[in-house]
């Protein structure tokens, strides 16, 4: 009796851990799709032996844990390398509005004066006001030519003037995103202590069981390590707790998240992220806040001084040729401090009080064509001037370095986000759902769970037999 009583309990227990396997397999199913979801499985284990009179019996097969199939380093590689690809992603994106706010490119295989302008560009202005004195000194009398120099020449510091505009604005758009970027990231360190509470309850009697929390804490982390280099650790002091954290310059670990709280909130001081209250300067390595400030500081700002010096140079060599005495009025007034966005016309020139000559004959052009040569003059750093090489080839220049921290950026990024796939790929081999192997268990705890039914079934009957018809006659 004991015994078929037995194997009845063994039985049973044993339809009970097929049922979960065939449901953990059907939630592996159901999550195929599913990017934060990781593939589980069913821990097995024998409930132990008991001696009985009969001999050595055991007690039987038990499912005893749902287990998360997760490789902490390889979750550590996608969480760094998506920083990685963050930062670059933001940067190209930055230095591709500069470009655009600039509206002109550079064709460097067909030489660095080649200049491809956009008609409302700084390129084609500065070339249609040397073509003016050049019609000015050309007739000096004409008053269309006269007039057309004139409105060549405020259409000219326009362009300087917008470009400066749109830059500095640009650089403002991307305070912007990155102030928008730190909320989002205070949220995430607020959503990762939420969820390190939660599991640290649900887990107080069964370490490791809030597999679905414990994926969707993972998804926040990957999703913070987009916008901020981030490191983890597990807890010291709790089992199943992630502590988050960054660096500052020394490298040395700045704690953000401990256990179920936000240690040390992380602000944005307009020039660069700060944690804590103490407002310890974070070293980025990674994340869209990385790559912005890059940009920022590196790209755009750079465009930004190199429009200055143009302009300061334009603005000195034009001045030095229009009033070489210095005493009878220049051609553009500006702020040395400021070229770029002060670059104006010299108050009161107008078109009939425009000087072709010091005091010389209306035939005399001396002072108009000296202005028209600035545009072919080189000049020299070296020397005292603001740039190297003509404006022309200056403002080329600018272009094109532009254009080679886009095309870099990009070519570093095509590099990096083959990386992350790759990393992204061995992780997907070790926790994505694959439906063919899950379709494979299915049929297996299936088959497992019929053939215990079919014991059930067989014991039920031995029982019957032992119960209701021995002793009959």
């Amino acid at each position: 009796m004991s015994g078929l009583f037995g194997s009845l309990t063994q039985t049973v227990r044993a339809l009970n851990a097929h049922s979960r396997g065939v449901e953990t397999a059907g939630r592996n199913v159901a999550n195929m799709n599913n990017a934060e979801y990781s593939r589980q499985r069913v821990v097995f284990a024998d409930r132990g032996t008991v001696l009985t009179p009969q001999g050595a019996q055991s007690l039987g097969i038990e499912a005893k844990a749902i287990q998360q199939v997760r490789d902490s380093l390889l979750d550590e590689q996608v969480v760094r390398e998506r920083g990685l690809t963050s930062s670059l992603e933001a940067q190209q994106s930055a230095q591709l509005q500069a470009q655009a706010t600039l509206g002109e490119s550079i064709d460097r295989s067909a030489g660095v004066d080649d200049v491809s302008a956009s008609a409302n560009g700084i390129a084609a202005a500065m070339a249609d006001f040397f073509n003016a004195t050049q019609g000015v000194a050309a007739r000096p009398t004409d008053p269309g030519e006269r007039q057309n120099l004139v409105q060549r020449a405020e259409i000219l510091t326009e362009r300087f003037n917008f470009t400066e505009s749109r830059l500095t604005q640009l650089q403002t758009d991307l305070d912007v995103q990155i102030n928008t970027e730190v909320a989002e990231i205070s949220a995430l360190l607020d959503s990762i202590a939420e969820l390190n509470g939660q599991i640290g309850r649900f887990e107080i009697n069964a370490a490791g069981s809030a597999v679905d929390l414990r994926d969707q804490r993972q998804a926040r982390v990957e999703e913070l390590a987009g916008y901020l280099a981030i490191e983890t650790q597990p807890s010291a002091v709790e089992d199943g707790q992630l502590d988050v954290f960054v660096r500052d310059a020394a490298d040395n670990p700045i704690m953000l998240v401990e256990l179920t709280g936000v240690s040390n909130a992380v602000s944005f001081d307009g020039n660069q992220l700060v944690a804590g209250s103490a407002s310890t300067p974070i070293a980025l390595s990674g994340g869209s806040v990385h790559g912005v400030l890059r940009a920022r500081d590196g790209a755009v700002q750079d465009l930004r001084d190199g429009i200055a010096r143009l302009a300061e140079q334009l603005a000195t060599s034009v001045n030095a040729a229009y009033n070489p005495t210095g005493a009878t009025g220049d051609f553009f007034a500006f702020n040395p401090a400021d070229p770029a966005s002060t670059l104006q016309l010299a108050s009161g020139l107008t078109h009939t009080n425009l000087k072709t000559s010091d005091g010389g004959s209306a035939a005399d052009t001396t002072l108009i064509r000296a202005v028209a040569d600035v545009a072919d003059a080189s000049f020299s750093v070296a020397g005292g001037d603001s740039i190297d090489g003509t404006l022309v080839q200056y403002y080329a220049g600018i272009v094109s370095d532009l254009g080679r921290a886009v095309a870099g950026t990009q070519g570093r990024l095509e590099d990096q986000s083959n990386i992350e796939a790759l990393v992204t790929q061995q992780r997907l081999g070790v926790s994505g759902v694959s439906l063919d192997e899950e379709m494979a268990d299915l049929m297996k705890y299936q088959r497992a769970f019929e053939a215990s039914s079919r014991v059930v079934s067989i014991i039920d009957g031995l029982l019957d037999i032992v119960v209701n018809r021995l002793g009959r006659g």
